[in-house]
């Protein structure tokens, strides 16, 4: 049974201020839940049916975490979900510390994206390119967002999330940055570096002037219809494949 105070607890992390107050965030759902007792972050509580915790008992026991045992209906009542009617669990917030990014990966730079679908599927969409860190303007949609958390999928272990001021971060990169715009050359046709950055836009704006200034490479994706823009999440995917079957 999930107490009161518990309850209160759980919903409190559903919004950002007590996020960074406690230091803690909600995974909701079997898959998620699946991924969190499988990656690094540290699990301080999990509430789950009967018949999940039966199946994932080894893996609940070695994370040391608390287990409560919940009907579907107290989880359907607990998350932001109503499909989420297996699991929940706490983990701590990992530190914002400077990533460690080696000079031959290629990393995704994003400029003030703030659409939690969005960001949720483009961390999705890093992980099945094979990367593995994300530096993120400090604007951009908490990573912790339960929204942001369910787009991924369970990607959200695998994949390193920074908040920087890009204006300070970018200045000392040494690798080639990239960057959309209509007058870039095509992603299609450009022999990409094996290390970069690559920023994405603002799902209205675009990239901001200020990042624009430090874009070494203009890259475009060639437009055949009559859309004024891709989805943000969809032009992360066309540029991560270009740069993979580049790389080739």
């Amino acid at each position: 049974m999930i107490s009161k105070a518990k309850v209160k607890y759980i919903k409190s992390l559903q919004v950002k201020k007590y996020r960074l107050q406690e230091q803690c965030f909600v995974v909701e759902g079997a898959k998620s839940v699946i991924e969190l007792l499988k990656s690094d972050f540290e699990i301080t509580w999990v509430a789950a049916t009967e018949q999940f915790i039966g199946e994932h008992e080894s893996q609940l026991v070695a994370n040391h975490a608390e287990v409560i045992t919940a009907s579907v209906d107290q989880l359907t009542a607990l998350g932001s979900f109503h499909s989420n009617d297996a699991a929940l669990a706490v983990a701590r917030i990992k530190p914002n510390n400077p990533l460690s990014i080696d000079d031959e990966e290629i990393v995704l730079v994003l400029d003030s994206i703030r659409d939690p679908g969005n960001l949720g599927t483009i961390i999705r969409t890093a992980d099945w390119y094979g990367v593995k860190n994300i530096i993120a303007s400090e604007d951009t949609a908490d990573f912790y967002n339960q929204k942001v958390l369910s787009a991924t999928m369970g990607s959200f272990c695998r994949v390193a999330i920074h908040y920087v001021s890009l204006l300070d971060y970018l200045p000392a990169v040494r690798n080639p940055i990239y960057g959309t715009f209509l007058n870039g050359m095509d992603v299609h046709q450009l022999s990409f570096s094996k290390g970069g950055m690559v920023v994405i836009g603002n799902e209205s704006n675009g990239i901001s002037a200020a990042v624009e200034k430090l874009v070494t490479q203009k890259i475009t994706i060639p437009r055949y219809g009559k859309a004024e823009s891709l989805n943000a999440a969809m032009a992360t995917g066309i540029i991560l494949d270009a740069i993979r079957q580049s790389q080739k």
